[in-house]
């Protein structure tokens, strides 16, 4: 590695490091402010310091912060880090010594390509490790206070997941009515209870909810259990006694409570390869909104790359001195990106277009935009 390329890999992790700070900091300050009765409020509660649980909080979400601005960043400080070298014409003298424009931005395109791969990286490990703490709603840190429940449907089965409300901490569905489909609806058409429990499988039962107690139907409670295509499905006491009490009974389903209590929000901290065992998950209903998405986690780091690749060339070529028309071109770029990206991303999901075509579109209409421009760098 040449003094050069040490020089500008240096200003470049430099000026990515401030931009991720700042943009992280003021996204801290402003949530945190909005949120911090909450946080006393917890912190009460828990007996932590206020300090530990906001620290804890913002470091899992300063995580997910960087996987969605990753792309940005590393065009903001490429852009920075060449409008540095133009303004103090070290630009200039690197030119005038023969080095062509394409071999000086080559660090700098090295470092971004390691952003990028980073970014994927953390999206596919980090992100679904850390679930169930970037799920976490600050205005409900303690995971005792109602939440609505999101009805979803079973689409092995048929069945209808309903409740008045969630309670995450206990995994709870408070008041559930689950409307039974036909093949199940022996006993009647709802089944009710004061509460359900989400119960994970084990060496008695599949995954499922546990109704303490039942209060519709009561003759539910003395008949046997209720198969669905050769699957034990609603479990009662009468074939179950050893783990049932007579006033319970269990209701096998592959939608877990996570499903329940924030809807679709947990899809997008799924890895890739959770999204593909979803969609083959006969219980889920992983429409074309999902084909799409997991056509986009393979397409993203390209994305990123060819963001990069449009927003380089704007300021080699125009060699501009000024940092703020740096910023301004980065901007409209970037929201002219994004916004075809959105936009085909939404066709797709309402099958306008087929989930990959949706997927790499934005692709196919930048790449040859991408490759003109900086083909012509140095001409």
């Amino acid at each position: 590695m040449r003094i050069i390329d040490r020089y500008l890999l240096a200003q470049y992790v430099k000026t990515f490091l401030i931009c991720w700070i700042s943009l992280t900091g003021l996204y801290v300050v402003v949530d945190a402010f909005s949120n911090l009765d909450e946080f006393m409020r917890y912190a009460e509660h828990s007996g932590k310091s206020l300090v530990r649980i906001m620290g804890e909080f913002y470091t899992f979400r300063s995580i997910y912060f960087f996987d969605r601005c990753s792309a940005i960043l590393a065009m903001i400080a490429a852009m920075f880090t060449i409008t540095g070298i133009t303004r103090h014409n070290e630009l200039t003298a690197l030119l005038a010594a023969g080095i062509s424009r394409m071999r000086v931005v080559r660090p700098i395109l090295i470092a971004a390509a390691v952003v990028t791969v980073g970014a994927a990286c953390s999206r596919e490990f980090v992100i679904p490790a850390l679930r169930e703490h970037l799920t976490r709603d600050p205005k409900d840190l303690i995971g005792n206070t109602a939440q609505e429940m999101h009805t979803q449907v079973d689409h092995e089965t048929g069945l209808i997941l309903k409740g008045q409300f969630t309670i995450v901490n206990e995994q709870k569905i408070h008041r559930p009515t689950f409307v039974m489909p036909p093949g199940l609806d022996a006993y009647g058409k709802h089944l009710s209870g004061v509460d359900a429990y989400f119960q994970p499988a084990n060496d008695d039962h599949p995954a499922g909810y546990l109704f303490r107690p039942v209060t519709s139907p009561p003759e539910l409670l003395k008949q046997p259990s209720l198969t669905f295509k050769d699957k034990t499905v609603v479990m009662t006491p009468v074939d179950h006694p050893t783990w049932l009490k007579p006033d319970e009974c269990f209701v096998a389903s592959a939608v877990s409570f996570a499903q329940l209590s924030t809807g679709r929000t947990w899809r997008k901290f799924m890895s890739t390869p959770e999204l593909v065992e979803g969609l083959a998950n006969p219980s889920l209903d992983f429409g074309a909104d999902v084909r799409v998405m997991i056509h986009g986690r393979l397409v993203q780091p390209l994305a990123d790359v060819t963001l990069l690749f449009l927003g380089l060339p704007l300021v080699l070529r125009r060699e501009t001195r000024n940092v703020f028309v740096a910023v301004f071109l980065c901007l409209g770029l970037t929201v002219v990106f994004m916004l075809v990206g959105m936009a085909c991303q939404y066709l797709g999901s309402i099958v306008v277009f087929r989930p990959s075509l949706a997927a790499w579109l934005p692709l196919l209409i930048f790449v040859p935009v991408a490759t003109a421009m900086y083909d012509r760098i140095d001409k």
